[in-house]
């Protein structure tokens, strides 16, 4: 008598499946709970918080330039600049709560510095205006896509900074004071 395949699979076999593929599932999704570590051999999570820190930097200049070629609108910048500062110090930390090594402390010191990149600060205020809420936006944007590749916390702490910063690209732009 000629073998046959039969017309559907036993229940072992099914059982036997399912058990394989939960199996393959479970394996696929185990990690060691280490942060992922580049050819640097510097944790992902510490290369981005130092990177968002260096661009915090870099946006804190230009709060500081504007309000120097700028000291009618100091009074404005003030709180936007002291959050920004904030936020610096907030993605400074490891999540131990200890300083990041390359956290500066020298950071938000006030000095008037030159325009992030060499930029020049704009003569006109309003313009002025408009140039620092494109880098707000820009950099809240950049912050936006960074979520993607981020670790849980430092995830959640990128989109609050960069929620942040599109609320201040938006004050920045919008007349004070104005009724809507």
């Amino acid at each position: 008598m000629p073998w046959t395949l039969p017309s559907r699979p036993s229940r072992r076999s099914l059982l036997a499946g399912a058990a394989g593929a939960a199996g393959a599932a479970l394996l696929a999704g185990c990690s060691d709970d280490r942060p992922a570590v580049g050819e640097t051999g510097i944790p992902l999570e510490r290369r981005m918080r130092e990177a968002a820190v260096r661009d915090s930097a870099r946006l804190l200049e230009r709060y500081d330039a504007t309000a120097a070629a700028h000291p009618a609108l100091a009074a404005r910048l003030a709180p936007l600049r002291a959050a920004v500062a904030a936020h610096s110090a907030a993605l400074a930390l490891t999540p131990a709560g200890s300083p990041s090594p390359s956290a500066s402390p020298s950071a938000g010191t006030g000095a008037a510095a030159p325009a992030a990149s060499g930029e020049p600060v704009p003569p006109k205020p309003a313009d002025a205006l408009t140039a620092l809420a494109d880098a707000e936006r820009s950099l809240s944007e950049a912050r936006t896509i960074d979520l993607a590749g981020a670790p849980g916390e430092l995830a959640r702490l990128l989109a609050s900074v960069a929620a942040c910063g599109a609320v201040h690209a938006y004050l920045l732009t919008s007349t004070p004071g104005a009724a809507s």
